[in-house]
């Protein structure tokens, strides 16, 4: 599937602020911006970033550069959003499913993420930790242990404000990448 379009756009979306070159954090890792040569580098890896993470990485900037959204400290899942009709498995699919392959026989196991993504635990499900994926992009990740009922669960909760930053086809790729980096 190609992202020519969506690039483009972005990328003409953030040029017409003005911005010529920027670094901005993004999970464990930063990214040089560099609208001139249109490239997007992580410092980290030393690679071009995957045209998916230019996308996102691009959208927040649109949105950070004119100021993001206060937070509103209340969480929302995937299910509460808008406009998430036709996106719902795609998302189980991206996020909540690697999450439980991983973590689901021992999801304390989760609280490792922190040694290396900006974050912290709470104390919501069995496990519960928030990740800073972006500045004032917070997302929550809960789990539950199985037990003589049910098997794991987990859940990715948002502050209500994610719709005021990306659209859901932003959102899911945005929980896919994180649930791939855990």
């Amino acid at each position: 599937m190609g992202y020519e379009v969506a690039l483009t756009k972005a990328w003409e979306k953030v040029a017409a602020l003005g911005l010529t070159k920027t670094e901005t954090k993004f999970l464990a890792d930063t990214y040089s911006v560099d609208l001139e040569a249109r490239k997007v580098f992580s410092l980290s890896c030393n690679t071009a970033a995957k045209d998916f993470t230019t996308i996102l990485i691009l959208h927040y900037l649109a949105v950070s550069l004119k100021g993001l959204p206060a937070l509103t400290n209340e969480w929302a899942s995937f299910k509460e959003l808008s406009g998430i009709e036709g996106y719902a498995e795609a998302f189980r699919q991206r996020s909540i499913l690697p999450i439980l392959h991983k973590y689901g026989r021992n999801p304390s196991e989760i609280l490792s993420v922190l040694e290396r993504f900006p974050g912290k635990r709470v104390n919501e499900a069995d496990i519960g930790i928030v990740v800073e994926v972006f500045a004032q992009v917070p997302v929550m990740i809960l789990l539950w242990r199985s037990d003589d009922e049910f098997g794991p669960e987990a859940s990715i909760l948002f502050d209500k404000n994610i719709n005021r930053i990306f659209c859901i086809e932003d959102i899911v790729v945005l929980a896919g990448l994180i649930a791939s980096q855990l």
